[in-house]
């Protein structure tokens, strides 16, 4: 039996060390490239910017977002208050009294009480829906934050859908120009069109190539405008998705149900019955708190003499506030009277947009039908006269019209589904719903 002897790590050739080496380096290369391939996560497989993304990237940014759980901290703070046994937290009392400083006879007298502030007849119960109510208006007064942030991003958002709309357009004109320019070449040089189509030719494609110029600007403008409110990356609305429509709002049972359901009068009314709540307080608290008074008290007449020990029970009742509370009283009723006021006239104006926004979507809807009528007529007839073109029947001039009709008619196409999406987005609003 034969033994294969290996050589020592110090006696293999040249090359077969080197052969080993790049072996190993490729495997370690390969692990590493696989490890990476299986870890990383592809940019198609991140979900693409929609305009709910936007709206909540955009009220992440925002105050009032960032201070409401300290607001609704603050709100239970005050009802937790509301519901204590008394107005004001218990106070201690300590004193001494003593003839060292003159007489110096003995004479010692130490007290300890405490004093306890009582409730004024109904001013706990009206404590407690203050409370409540102002905790009802914190969250109203966020939501009406958040449709107020959501009328922002709607606007910028559906702004980038139109240019992103016309430079795809401008773009789309652009290549069917150049590749009439370039049929317009191959023509000319077989003699069947003169120097003067080409120039001709080569003018429509500066003219579309400047209209690309202009959309793209336009373009760039829009997403640093929407940008600006979410703070997202520019890859971000690269991903977003194109002419995203929301839903039609649902109609409801009544128009009044759907005036009431509004934020912005829901965020009047709470901070109306704020102020009504303080109104009543106010009336409530015509003067200070009473205190109720417990104290033990421990003193001696001279040296010698024993100490005695008595107990003493009093109440302290203010007098009226006066011309004070008549100001805290009349203030908040001037502020009940002008949120009432504030209230009538937002529902006015609510109900007059909610309207012009509903026109608005059937006037788009109807302007819709028929650019996409005029888009697929204009298609068939670009289809039609390239045709002829090609067989010399029709000259460049006929041509490039029919081409800019045709791109006209697909602009138009485009921008009227965009308007569409856009006034069903504004319709929501105007019905005080958020981006979905």
């Amino acid at each position: 039996m034969h033994r294969r002897r290996f050589p020592a790590a110090g006696r293999w050739p040249h090359t077969a060390r080197a052969t080993l080496t790049l072996a190993l380096a490729a495997a370690l290369t390969a692990g590493l490239i696989q490890a990476h391939a299986q870890t990383a996560v592809p940019p198609a497989a991140q979900d693409p910017l929609t305009l709910r993304g936007a709206f909540e990237a955009a009220w992440a940014r925002q105050p009032e977002a960032l201070a409401l759980a300290t607001r609704r901290d603050a709100a239970r703070a005050q009802a937790q208050a509301a519901q204590s046994w008394t107005p004001e937290p218990v106070a201690m009392e300590l004193s001494t009294k003593t003839d060292r400083l003159n007489r110096n006879l003995g004479t010692r007298e130490y007290e300890v009480g405490v004093a306890i502030p009582l409730w004024l007849p109904g001013e706990r119960g009206r404590s407690q829906a203050l409370a409540d109510a102002e905790g009802r208006a914190v969250e109203s007064r966020t939501t009406a934050a958040q449709l107020r942030i959501a009328a922002a991003v709607r606007e910028a958002w559906w702004s980038w859908q139109r240019a992103h709309a016309e430079l795809e357009a401008a773009r789309g004109q652009l290549e069917n120009v150049r590749r009439i320019a370039a049929d317009v070449g191959k023509r000319l040089k077989a003699g069947d069109l003169a120097r003067a189509d080409q120039h001709q030719a080569d003018a429509a494609v500066a003219a579309a190539e400047g209209a690309v110029a202009q959309a793209d600007g336009a373009l760039t403008v829009a997403q640093q405008h929407l940008r600006s409110l979410t703070a997202m990356p520019a890859v971000g609305l690269a991903s977003a998705m194109p002419s995203q429509a929301e839903p039609e709002p649902p109609t409801p049972a009544t128009a009044t149900a759907e005036m009431d359901d509004h934020a912005e009068l829901l965020a009047l009314k709470d901070r109306a019955a704020v102020a009504e709540g303080a109104i009543a307080l106010a009336a409530t608290q015509s003067r200070a708190s009473p205190e109720l008074t417990i104290a033990a008290t421990r003193d001696r007449g001279a040296y010698g003499e024993s100490y005695n020990q008595t107990f003493t029970v009093g109440v302290r009742i203010p007098f009226g506030a006066g011309p004070r509370h008549d100001a805290r009283v009349t203030t908040a009723r001037a502020e009940a009277v002008e949120l009432q006021a504030q209230m009538a006239l937002e529902r006015a104006r609510l109900a007059g947009e909610r309207e012009a926004a509903r026109a608005r979507a059937d006037a788009a809807r109807a302007q819709l039908a028929a650019a996409e009528r005029r888009a697929g007529l204009a298609l068939e007839s670009r289809g039609f006269f390239d045709k002829s073109f090609r067989l010399g029947e029709t000259d460049l001039p006929t041509r490039l019209r029919i081409e800019s009709e045709a791109a006209d008619a697909e602009r138009q196409a485009a921008r009227a589904r965009i308007e569409l999406a856009a006034a069903i987005s504004a319709w929501r609003q105007a019905l005080g719903l958020l981006p979905q």
